[in-house]
């Protein structure tokens, strides 16, 4: 089988006629350096940059840093940096495909071993803009970095380094500075990362005119980016491989919805502009009500509906959003709490949600709920607590399905056996592992060891729980109403059983 790579493009081999191929000049200039090989990425940054070099918006290309010692810069070389990537998922209902050969990537670069190569491309008066992914573990300070060590550590080490090179082998001319795009889940990812090289500036005890040259001449911008992206799609790999008729080893999935909200000056939409591309891009000078849509809808109906989904027995969020109850109980949620707990424009909130409502119902991805449960405690406080306390602040009552979603996830630790760092748990359908932080493990499974069955040993575990301030922050009994409420679930589930609950409920 053919492999894919820029002769493949230039021959006169027959693609499948749905796949889009559209080759690109070889002579673009790199204008773009990105930290991350990555399956996000690439199905992401890399996937519009390819967008608007179709229609001729931007004309460049992306030089790939790998972030870490182990990486793909080997294998996306042997590709001259192609890559196929398949979308999909519903699209006004229907189930949508779209495949295409992405060539936005002229090469990779591994700093381990190529120090000088990616030290050469702070050179290159043409390369204006960095891209990052480097996981939230990423943008991270390193009190051991180096700028004597090639390449440091972190990610911020690297790019201090880059930005150093580039300040002297310029001469600190205010043009050369970079427009620098994190694409980290952290809250506020620019202005972290930009502090961050700012601490480094002074361990390496480096010129006072670079840390002013890196103030007022690189924009840091904060960001924050919507798509999942499924990856290598390995259980089906055989059957892709065989319809396209040819050999690659980066084939990326992910699905149709993207959106990208970029906080920084307007102006900039002119030199980036993906959104005279068509996409989904938001320029905005406050990213905070987009975040907050974001987590509160998106990330918050998953950690709130997943719990009763999980115990009553379903698998994946599809399987969920098809379901006759949980279905139901998943929308009561979102249009009838979640929404209304939000103090922003209903109009924009109810869009997104509608948009979520159908990525959740995505036929092409397997969203197990048994992984959304991974350290449910910390995400029920920033995804669902805000909402209760929110909703209960606003219409002077509690949100009855939020409530319940609370007592729920109590529930899902009630059999739990603590064994190393993970838990042993059981629902009606079987055992299953829980994995939590360690402390908050042991401490639902002590918090449930005295439990008897009655109502006041299910009020005592809402005490003791909504008590816990280092899992909350605060203690949660002091919110009125919700101790009662709590308990009240937490008894109807351990003796009725989740069904009977969640079926009165909804």
């Amino acid at each position: 089988m053919a492999k894919l790579n820029k002769e493949l493009l230039k021959s006169d081999f027959k693609f499948p006629k749905d796949l889009m191929v559209q080759p690109f000049p070889d002579d673009l200039p790199e204008r773009v350096i990105q930290f991350g090989e990555g399956n996000f990425l690439r199905a992401f940054v890399d996937w519009m940059f390819h967008q608007m070099n179709k229609q001729n918006l931007f004309n460049g290309r992306v030089v790939v840093v790998q972030p870490i010692a182990q990486g793909l810069v080997d294998r996306l070389n042997e590709q001259d940096g192609l890559y196929t990537l398949i979308l999909r998922g519903l699209k006004d209902g229907k189930p949508t495909e779209l495949k295409e050969i992405i060539s936005s990537i002229s090469r990779g670069i591994n700093p381990y071993t190529q120090w000088d190569e990616y030290l050469k491309c702070a050179e290159n008066p043409d390369i204006e803009f960095v891209i990052s992914n480097t996981t939230e573990a990423g943008i991270s300070y390193d009190k051991n970095d180096s700028l004597d060590k090639k390449p440091p550590i972190s990610y911020p080490g690297k790019l201090t380094a880059y930005l150093y090179h580039r300040f002297n082998h310029f001469k600190g001319d205010p043009t050369k500075g970079m427009v620098i795009i994190p694409c980290e889940l952290i809250d506020r990812n620019g202005d972290n990362l930009k502090k961050i090289i700012l601490q480094l500036s002074d361990d390496w005890s480096l010129p006072e005119e670079f840390k002013k040259w890196i103030k007022d001449n690189n924009i840091f911008l904060n960001t924050l980016v919507d798509r999942v992206v499924t990856g290598y799609p390995k259980d089906e790999i055989e059957d892709i491989l065989n319809y396209l008729g040819y050999e690659d080893g980066l084939v990326d999935t992910g699905e149709l919805f993207h959106l990208w909200v970029i906080e920084g000056p307007k102006e900039l939409s002119e030199r980036l502009p993906f959104t005279k591309a068509g996409l989904n891009v938001l320029w905005t000078d406050d990213m905070a009500p987009y975040r907050t849509r974001k987590v509160r809808i998106l990330n918050g109906a998953h950690t709130a509906s997943v719990p009763a989904a999980f115990l009553y027995g379903l698998e994946t969020v599809g399987e969920m959003m098809d379901h006759e109850v949980l279905g139901k109980f998943a929308r009561q949620v979102i249009y009838d709490e979640i929404i209304p707990s939000i103090n922003l424009d209903k109009s924009m909130l109810t869009e997104f949600a509608d948009s979520v409502v159908e990525r959740f119902q995505n036929p092409y991805i397997k969203h197990y709920l048994i992984s959304i449960l991974l350290n449910s405690s910390s995400k029920f406080k920033t995804r669902v607590l805000p909402s209760i306390i929110e909703y209960q602040q606003l219409y002077s009552k509690l949100p009855e399905k939020l409530t319940f979603s609370l007592a729920a996830l109590i529930s899902v630790y009630k059999d739990g056996k603590v064994e190393g760092s993970e838990m042993k748990a059981r629902r009606d359908k079987g055992e299953f592992i829980m994995k939590d932080d360690l402390w908050a493990l042991e401490f639902f499974e002590k918090t449930w060891s005295e439990f008897d069955g009655s109502k006041e040993a299910a009020k005592k575990v809402a005490e003791t729980v909504l008590a816990n301030s280092k899992m909350w922050e605060q203690d949660l009994n002091n919110i009125d109403g919700l101790t009662d409420k709590v308990a009240d679930y937490l008894y109807q589930i351990t003796n009725d059983g989740i069904k009977a609950t969640v079926e009165r409920l909804v």
